[in-house]
């Protein structure tokens, strides 16, 4: 029979589903636009050391992402195949975290920076435990092609408030490090206390109170070769994951680079966490926005236009490096900021959904559930490309010549407005023209959602 469990999901249960994504928020962006200044600036471990790091964490999630959503896929826990993976990432996510913001204060550099690359390379392999099966339970909680949206743009909104949050962190950091270095390893201390017992109550709460679909998780899956074979192999899935990946090893470079931008080329670090809060409000506060424009316009068309503009939004800030004044340079990040904001909140809406619905054909071929095998997959899509731009990124600076803390060079400056306006420009516009080859539209998934039911019917 049809499963009804789950037929309409409720605006109070996508809160339930999304607010664990407030923790990860908060933990994904301080590590994207602090870690890396952290580790140059204050643990003083070469550019190019830390760009290693970050990518040798990115090999190791070729293996634990496919890893993860296959297990994920097959579990048959009392709990249910998601759930329980959620409840487990609690501890390993709280130890790793506080491993890379609160190291021991080791005079050797070497054994110091070997602890630095375990607790980078622990804490995202703990963060995939959470997100691949997260994502994946997003995807099984309703097969409504319009409420799906609803469902992960709840999650964006809530990942986008945890996300402003560690602004108020991330700008006491940086205003320690100018007055009053000697308290900054006990500020992050203190913070990183509280973003593991918030992350780790939500994560608790939503596995209480949600419930997964019991005719998902007792499906015998293939060996993962397979699984992933057939991932690839899946048309659309496949030209989503080759879209989305040259769309994101641009626009990593965004959160590395920020504040290097706001130092040393507009001449305001203290106006960092201002441009990035103006770039977050509107793609958290866009989101009702862009649920009615998604059903009339379609939502391939509309990440489409969302992915140019923000191409566009943020290859317009190259200018500001010909501008002498730095009020002119605010306001101009400002605004830029906040059409790039506006941008990503429709592509972190209608993403996740249509990805939802590439997995329903793979269902109609395969006649298996494999959401945590796509979800990894585009996960690791997405941690691979910021992997590597932040290698790029890491010898680009080194070879420049950039030194911490001091007035950079023109070349210097000229390499940090390339990556972080131009690239990101030309990797949006490639990725957009991309996704107009994309053909699964909604009468298509209709007529898989009937074939998916009737073929219900008769087991």
């Amino acid at each position: 029979m049809i499963n009804k469990e789950i037929s309409k999901f409720s605006f109070k249960d996508s809160f339930i589903y999304g607010s664990p994504a407030i923790g990860a928020g908060y933990m994904y962006l301080l590590m994207a636009i602090y870690v890396m200044k952290f580790a140059t600036d204050i643990l003083l471990i070469a550019p190019a050391i830390v760009g290693l790091i970050f990518s040798i964490s990115r090999v190791w999630d070729a293996i634990n992402d496919p890893l993860v959503g296959y297990l994920s896929d097959k579990t048959k826990w009392a709990l249910g195949r998601r759930r329980s993976w959620l409840l487990i990432s609690i501890v390993p996510i709280s130890i790793f975290y506080l491993m890379v913001f609160f190291p021991p204060q080791y005079e050797d550099e070497k054994i110091l920076t070997f602890w630095f690359a375990i607790g980078i390379l622990g804490f995202y392999t703990s963060m995939t435990i959470f997100v691949v099966p997260h994502l994946s339970l997003g995807a099984e909680l309703s097969s409504d092609y319009h409420e799906r949206s609803k469902i992960f743009g709840v999650r964006h909104f809530f990942y986008t408030v945890g996300s402003a949050l560690s602004l108020i962190s991330f700008y006491l950091f940086i205003t320690a490090e100018q007055n009053n270095r000697e308290s900054l390893r006990e500020i992050i201390f203190n913070h990183s206390i509280i973003a593991v017992i918030i992350t780790s109550t939500l994560i608790l709460y939503s596995v209480y109170k949600l419930k997964e679909r019991s005719d998902y998780s007792n499906r015998e899956l293939k060996n993962p070769y397979r699984a992933y074979k057939d991932v690839w192999e899946n048309p659309h899935a496949r030209l989503l994951i080759i879209a989305t990946f040259i769309e994101h090893v641009g626009s990593a470079a965004i959160a590395v680079l920020t504040l290097y931008v706001a130092q040393y080329i507009v001449g305001a670090a203290h106006w960092a966490p201002l441009f990035i809060l103006c770039y977050l409000i509107p793609s958290a506060f866009s989101v009702p926005l862009w649920l009615p424009l998604s059903i009339k316009f379609g939502k391939v068309r509309l990440w489409i236009a969302s992915m140019t503009l923000t191409g566009v939004s943020f290859g317009s800030m190259f200018l500001i490096l010909f501008i002498d004044d730095v009020n002119t340079k605010i306001i101009y990040v400002l605004v830029a900021a906040f059409f790039a904001g506006l941008a990503n909140g429709c592509g972190s809406t209608v993403g996740p959904s249509i990805q939802a619905d590439v997995i329903d054909y793979d269902e109609n071929l395969t006649g298996e559930r494999k959401e945590g095998s796509y979800f990894a997959a585009w996960s690791f899509i997405y941690k691979a490309s910021a992997g590597v731009m932040l290698l790029l990124t890491g010898f680009s600076l080194q070879l420049a010549g950039f030194i911490p803390n001091q007035d950079q060079t023109f070349e210097v400056k000229f390499v940090l407005a390339t990556l972080y306006c131009l690239f990101p420009l030309a990797c949006c516009l490639i990725g957009a023209y991309l996704l107009t080859k994309f053909k699964l539209n909604e009468e298509e998934c209709r007529i898989i959602r009937e074939s998916l039911d009737k073929k219900n019917l008769t087991n």
